[in-house]
């Protein structure tokens, strides 16, 4: 009897062990529930980056004051549309990947869609177009998005165009990371990386809850909780807890103490922010502070400034996601249903296509990933966070200057200089109406570090002209040489980005 006792013990104490490990494993929701919240992830992030497109960046590190008025009415979506179309290039990079997905399947090669985005016809910036010219000198993800490799590699690049990883992912937080990993490093690398994993995260919990701080504290899980980007967000779910009513309080403790940027050259001693973490910190606080409802939402994403399109649209769209397109009110759906078949610039896919895409995929990852598909419901075998790897970009690097160069590179060209690193500043542009490439080699210390590709073609540019990160912290001496001059186009060189090993300390 003392035997059985202890036996039927151990097989009690192993049950109750699995039903810790194994909490509600699926979750079960009818075809047309899961369509509606695709479509509304879609059209959320649609009407956000429109509703925010006139502020974006004309407010840096700085919040939107109240007594600007944000408009929204029947016609801006169709003017959007119509006129200024390349204020959806969040939403056509992310339709880039869906067709990619749509022409190769789940199991399309990184290749596959870094090829893609590397030969679009629409303008990059940034992580982005470092990226391009990465992949069309050869250079592959991840180095491509490395940050010896990317001096936007913290950028929000990713973090805005991650929406469809979530998307197609509904509850599975994991299939989301694994595709954030196949594209997201193909331009971006630590904090950068981790905006999009973070969206796509919170996206992708959306489908299977139906509380935003359920939703956001599931999805940070999967960021190391040592990375700046996670203690960014950690801080502003704190601070909101502290202060639930005052957005306006969090925005200035936020500011205070993560604005500073490192890595992009533009925004280093520049009010002007393009960072992952910031602009992400802005996105959640349009989450939490919303409080599930789309104008709190949109409002303060937008009116937290910098990135002022893109983080309502990211806002929006987790928030469509969470309540569904038929819960968006019909305030923010004035003139959607005129746009909705009308394809997106620099694509063959209108949102009405994003809609029927995204739902086709996310059938296919629910299938893949254990779950059913019946006629009328589907069942998601959900999935348990795993927390990612570390990464951190310029390690040990803390800008110490940018003086002006301020001159047009003929045919050599010496800075001498003391630091660790640096990026020079600049462009390649022609003078008449023909496209031309340069070919320049760059030395340090009278050692040959590359021979780079500076095209005058906009779409093909090099975004910062040349750059390199660990060297001895020393005098150093950077030397250039034009190998194919040219009467019809010029190198013009504006600044340059010095790094130290220690912060920069300024006296009285």
């Amino acid at each position: 009897m003392k035997l059985y006792k202890i036996i039927l013990s151990g097989l009690l104490i192993l049950m109750l062990a699995v039903c810790q490990t194994s909490p509600s494993d699926t979750f079960t929701l009818s075809k047309d529930k899961l369509k509606d919240k695709i479509k509304g992830a879609w059209a959320a992030q649609t009407i956000g980056v429109t509703f925010g497109s006139p502020v974006e960046f004309k407010y840096k590190s700085t919040m939107i004051p109240d007594s600007v008025k944000l408009e929204w009415n029947a016609g801006i979506l169709e003017n959007i549309y119509e006129n200024i179309p390349g204020v959806y290039d969040d939403i056509y990079m992310d339709l880039t990947f869906v067709q990619v997905f749509e022409d190769q399947g789940l199991d399309a090669p990184a290749d596959a869609f870094a090829e893609a985005f590397a030969n679009a016809e629409y303008p990059l910036w940034f992580a982005n177009q470092t990226a391009r010219r990465n992949i069309l000198d050869g250079l592959k993800a991840p180095e491509s998005g490395h940050w010896l490799n990317n001096p936007c590699a913290d950028d929000i690049d990713f973090q805005i165009e991650a929406d469809f990883a979530g998307i197609m992912s509904p509850g599975m937080v994991n299939s989301a990371t694994r595709i954030c990993d196949k594209i997201g490093h193909i331009m971006n690398y630590g904090d950068g990386y981790y905006g999009g994993v973070f969206i796509a995260a919170m996206y992708s919990q959306a489908f299977v809850s139906d509380n935003i701080h359920d939703v956001v504290n599931e999805a940070l899980k999967v960021i190391p909780p040592e990375s700046s980007f996670a203690q960014t967000m950690l801080d502003v779910i704190r601070w909101h807890k502290q202060n639930p009513q005052n957005w306006k309080d969090t925005w200035l403790k936020v500011h205070q103490k993560w604005s500073d940027e490192i890595g992009s050259a533009v925004g280093v001693f520049d009010p002007f922010n393009i960072d992952a973490k910031i602009n992400a910190a802005w996105v959640l606080m349009g989450l939490l502070y919303g409080e599930g409802d789309f104008t709190r939402t949109f409002e303060i994403a937008t009116r937290c400034g910098d990135d002022a399109d893109c983080n309502p649209a990211s806002a929006g769209g987790i928030l469509g996601a969470l309540k569904g397109y038929d819960a968006i009110p019909e305030y923010w759906k004035q003139g959607l249903a005129t746009v909705e078949p009308i394809d997106f610039k620099y694509t063959t896919i209108s949102l009405d296509d994003a809609y029927d895409l995204s739902f086709k995929h996310a059938l296919e990852v629910i299938t893949k990933n254990g779950g059913q598909v019946d006629n009328d419901k589907v069942t998601i075998k959900t999935q348990q966070p795993e927390t990612l790897a570390l990464e951190v970009a310029f390690e040990g690097h803390y800008p110490t200057g940018k003086p002006k160069i301020d001159e047009i590179l003929k045919e050599n060209f010496s800075y001498s200089f003391d630091g660790k690193g640096f990026v020079i500043r600049g462009k390649a542009q022609k003078k008449g109406s023909a496209d031309y490439v340069f070919k320049v080699q760059m030395s340090i210390d009278g050692r040959l570090i590359e021979t780079a590709t500076l095209p005058t073609n906009f779409v093909q540019r090099r975004f910062y002209l040349f750059w390199h990160y660990q060297l001895s912290d020393a005098p150093h001496e950077i030397k250039l040489k034009v190998l194919n001059p040219s009467d019809q186009a010029e190198i013009y060189l504006q600044e340059i980005l010095i790094y130290g090993s220690e912060p920069q300390s300024f006296r009285d």
